[in-house]
């Protein structure tokens, strides 16, 4: 199985979709840091993706090499004032299925196990909420979910959606069971491979 750190272009792609479809082929989805404004064609996509209007989505955190949304930014409270701790959010149809099918086949419980036994990948995954947290924070505090992540970080694998979505948002290295779960994935869907 392929880890997508070793995926062509898994980092860089402009989150515009400024750069012809070839090159934004080569590059692969954008990481969150170079994320940008979401525009009416990226919302009336993700409206196609989620089959609803999307909301509090406040730019694109990666996308497929075809441009479009792969992972959206929410603000940490939805329009309505519901507070909303999933900061990124998977909405890419083909992923969502595919980390469904990894998420029904009974990971999740083996990899909260290893976090019991691995005081290393506890450490990491720990890690990984805190950044989630702090780039959540830079939207904006809300203080019902204060210290809440997302996905059961930073003790237990509750979605692996979360996880998916947060890897693919800021790069390899950050979310130690994300990046595991997109190598997992690999021989379904992967974020360099347009299946749009």
């Amino acid at each position: 199985m392929t880890d997508h750190r070793d995926l062509p272009g898994t980092r860089g792609a402009t989150p515009d979709g400024a750069a012809p479809a070839a090159d934004r082929a080569a590059e692969g989805p954008a990481p969150d840091r170079l994320a940008g404004e979401v525009s009416e064609a990226d919302l009336a996509t993700l409206g196609e993706q989620l089959g609803r209007a999307p909301r509090g989505v406040v730019g694109v955190a990666a996308r497929c090499v075809c441009g479009r949304p792969i992972v959206v930014r929410t603000a940490p409270r939805l329009p309505d004032g519901t507070p909303f701790p999933t900061t990124y959010y998977l909405t890419h149809p083909r992923a969502v299925a595919a980390v469904s099918t990894l998420e029904a086949s009974g990971v999740m419980r083996e990899m909260t196990q290893r976090l019991q036994d691995d005081p290393d990948l506890a450490a990491r995954y720990r890690a990984a909420h805190e950044d989630y947290l702090r780039r959540r924070a830079e939207l904006g505090v809300v203080p019902e979910i204060a210290g809440i992540s997302a996905g059961g970080m930073p003790g237990r694998v509750k979605c692996l959606h979360v996880l998916v979505g947060h890897a693919l948002a800021v790069g390899p290295g950050v979310n130690p069971l994300g990046d595991e779960a997109l190598a997992l994935l690999a021989e379904h869907w992967r974020p360099d491979v347009c299946t749009c």
